[in-house]
């Protein structure tokens, strides 16, 4: 190893630049100077440690699976408890939901809900609370649930968008099973739909009307709109219009329904006695008004039968029922129609084709009838 005195080149220049060559010392082979140069290293490493750092490194106390082993440990002791947390949380929380779905299937069963509404929404809160029971227990853990939250929300819009008018029926079904505007076997009206509920479903209503069709209405449209329930009540009016001609005894074709609705054993006198009153002046006819109460059930037993019986009791009476009349009245002293004029356009308008087949009069031939009009 050839080493330069510094010291030296800076005397020789300050002596005016006579320069001593000192001999170069000699140089030892290749594998000593390694040598050399190794040991000269260990022995400034050894000078330089501390006696702690020897300590270290004999005992093994600053080795790579030692680090390793104490950061296992301390996340061990920091996560079983969180862990814990999140097993209780899970248990109890599981507990509570299934509690809480007992006691909403017992809320819906006293309102008289639907068993396919009960089922439903049972286990539609079930499932929200075990997923709500579960994001809690992953926080608790240190899963943040903030993306999994936001990518269930958006796939819950997506979906909803799809299924905006499916929903829009769904929501509707919920509505009228909770609401019970009506029930399977009442006779409603709505729009143009009239007939008897044959099932309520989630998305659709069966209808069945009189002449045995099955009509699929969506939910939403029984919903959002007006209906008439017209069996919802035990005890309904029945509205009976009877008709007379004019110049007959109005007080003796009163008697005549009266006793028409004495003989009817359905018709009821609670919450009001029936009455018989002239409701209206036609152009050809006196209408009687007849407003019976009876039971639901009854209904169309008696809307049928007393029409029959109105007309048996006019028969058996002399009671004329009335039709429509037009009276025609002839003035005898009114002016004869002025006779057409030969060769008139009226006249050739009248005149017979020779097939058979009448000439129309032309646009000129009609406007030389009255040309005044046209002008």
């Amino acid at each position: 190893m050839i080493q330069i005195d510094d010291t030296t080149k800076m005397l020789q220049a300050a002596l005016g630049g006579q320069a001593t060559t000192t001999p170069p010392p000699p140089q030892a082979p290749e594998g000593l100077v390694k040598l050399d140069s190794t040991t000269t290293a260990l022995k400034d490493s050894i000078s330089n440690m501390n006696i702690s750092d020897i300590k270290a490194v004999v005992t093994g106390e600053n080795t790579i699976l030692k680090d390793g082993l104490r950061t296992i440990t301390e996340l061990t002791v920091g996560f079983i408890p969180k862990l814990l947390i999140a097993i209780l949380i899970l248990w109890i929380g599981m507990k509570l939901a299934k509690m809480l779905k007992k006691l909403i299937v017992k809320a819906l069963e006293k309102r008289g809900a639907e068993p396919s509404l009960k089922t439903f929404l049972g286990s539609l809160v079930d499932l929200l609370l075990k997923a709500m029971i579960i994001i809690m227990a992953m926080d608790v853990v240190g899963i943040k649930a903030t993306s999994f939250i936001a990518l269930l929300g958006a796939m819950g819009l997506a979906i909803g968008m799809a299924l905006q008018g499916t929903l829009q029926n769904f929501a509707g079904g919920v509505i009228i099973l909770l609401m019970k505007p009506f029930k399977v076997g009442d006779y409603i009206e709505c729009g143009s739909y009239k007939g008897y509920i044959q099932e309520i479903k989630i998305f659709h209503t069966i209808m069945k009307p009189f002449n045995g069709r099955s009509i699929i209405i969506p939910n939403s449209e029984l919903s959002n709109k007006s209906l008439i329930n017209h069996t919802k009540e035990n005890i309904i009016r029945l509205d009976i219009v009877a008709s007379v001609a004019y110049g007959t005894d109005l007080d003796y074709a009163k008697d005549v329904l009266w006793q028409v609705i004495d003989a009817e054993p359905l018709i009821q006198h609670e919450p009001k006695d029936p009455t018989v009153a002239v409701s209206n002046l036609n152009n050809s006819s006196v209408d009687f008004s007849l407003w019976l109460w009876v039971k639901t059930e009854d209904y169309w037993t008696v809307w049928l039968r007393i029409r029959e019986n109105i007309y048996k009791a006019f028969n058996a009476n002399s009671i004329q029922i009335p039709f429509p009349q037009l009276d025609v009245h002839i003035n005898p002293d009114a002016p004869a129609k002025p006779p057409i004029r030969e060769n008139s356009p009226l006249e050739l308008a009248h005149t017979e084709h020779p097939h058979g087949v009448p000439d129309a009069p032309t646009f000129d031939e009609l406007e030389s009838i009255n040309p005044s009009e046209n002008q």
